[in-house]
């Protein structure tokens, strides 16, 4: 066996054997997903795991990764103790790992505080966190516990209440912030309709919106104090959530508000790439939000090669949507992601076992990661390249 680094948690599982323990999780993302929709709540578990309409783009997300194979290189030296070292710098971010958890919204479905308890296992593990607009916890009290970490914005449609967003996350710790760019309104998603459960009109997922000065100074009463109260926020909610007016140009007025690097998620065509860069932005996630939007659209991998060749001179490129395992992380970075944003496995994690879940679902990332690098014959991220994949015809 080999020690040193994530790939440890592979040691300790086996050594444990020996006294005739064994994990109390899924070693696999299938397996923590099957006993997910098992033990949480319909409504939390649908929230988390659906998808758009007859969910074909979350389907092809995962299939995207089919058409690649791994072609590995032998006698490197890349396997030993201490070979490898897995870390990264993104948007002046120092990462154990290229890897940040996605940002999700609503983890008060899966756990209270879901949103700390993720900031505080990532800066245990040293690698960063991106906290969503639609979160259970403040920015402030993540900041607080957190490493690494970036703010995802949902520009509201308020541009006084998204810069005061951006100042309280750049305030409170945030290295970067990123724009969600493809949820202006939600997409069709059958799994949430059939619980008729938007957990946002129950008050879940708007707690940076009620500890906002901004948007407390729009409501008549402050919304603790009576259910009429917290149902008028609600509905003032309902009135800023979404942007339909944004355009490339907008990222200047992002720009005088922070000095903070500026990521744009959620691009998938090259020519948007192109227009978010040349109008200020840092760094472009490639992302169809994992199916959540647009059903049947083309999947986040096979838009990430066209985004790097248009954008990465330039530009930071991350990924998500589809990432299971270690080897998807590989392929990613072959294919010219600078990092990637993992997003559902840990979820279902934070809901199984809160902080412990957590931990076990991206140490099992993190450790198969090492595992397949050193074993493809590379003894850090700087040295994968489009020459380590075949592609299946």
């Amino acid at each position: 066996m080999v020690s040193g680094g994530f790939i440890d948690f592979q040691n300790e599982i086996y050594l444990a054997g020996l006294g005739g323990s064994t994990p109390e999780l899924p070693m696999t993302t299938a397996g923590l997903e099957s006993l997910a929709q098992q033990r949480l709540d319909p409504a939390a578990f649908a929230y988390v795991a659906g998808s758009a309409s007859a969910e074909r783009t979350a389907a092809a997300n995962r299939s995207a990764f089919d058409r690649y194979r791994i072609l590995p290189r032998m006698l490197r030296g890349s396997t030993g103790p201490g070979a490898r070292d897995l870390s990264v710098e993104v948007l002046g971010t120092k990462l154990a790992a290229p890897v940040l958890t996605a940002p999700i919204g609503v983890l008060e479905l899966l756990h209270e505080g879901g949103e700390v308890i993720a900031a505080e296992v990532t800066a245990e593990l040293g690698i960063g966190t991106v906290l969503s607009t639609a979160a259970s916890s403040t920015i402030e009290d993540v900041g607080a516990a957190a490493g690494a970490w970036w703010y995802q914005l949902y520009w509201p449609a308020d541009d006084e209440l998204a810069c005061s967003f951006v100042r309280r996350a750049e305030r409170a710790g945030a290295s970067a912030i990123v724009v969600t760019v493809d949820t202006p309104t939600l997409g069709w998603r059958p799994r949430d309709l059939e619980q008729a459960h938007l957990p946002f009109l129950h008050g879940k997922g708007i707690a940076n919106y009620l500890s906002d000065p901004v948007f407390r100074a729009k409501l008549p009463a402050a919304p603790e104090e009576s259910e009429e109260a917290m149902r008028t926020a609600i509905l003032t909610w309902v009135g800023l959530f979404g942007n339909h007016t944004l355009r490339p140009a907008d990222l200047a007025r992002l720009r005088e508000w922070t000095d903070l690097p500026i990521a744009v998620k959620g691009i998938l065509h090259p020519d948007d790439a192109r227009q978010v860069v040349d109008a200020g932005a840092d760094a472009v996630v490639v992302s169809n939000h994992g199916g959540r939007q647009v059903d049947g659209s083309i999947a986040a991998l096979d838009a990430l090669p066209a985004v790097v060749a248009t954008v990465g001179d330039r530009a930071d490129v991350l990924f998500d949507s589809g990432l299971r395992t270690g080897s998807d992380v590989l392929v990613a970075l072959a294919l010219g992601a600078k990092a990637v944003l993992y997003g559902r496995p840990w979820a279902y994690g934070l809901g199984l076992a809160g902080a412990a879940g957590v931990r076990h679902a991206l140490r099992a990332l993190l450790a198969d990661f090492e595992s397949a690098l050193g074993l493809s014959g590379c003894t850090s991220p700087a040295e994968v390249n489009r020459a380590l994949l075949s592609t299946v015809r």
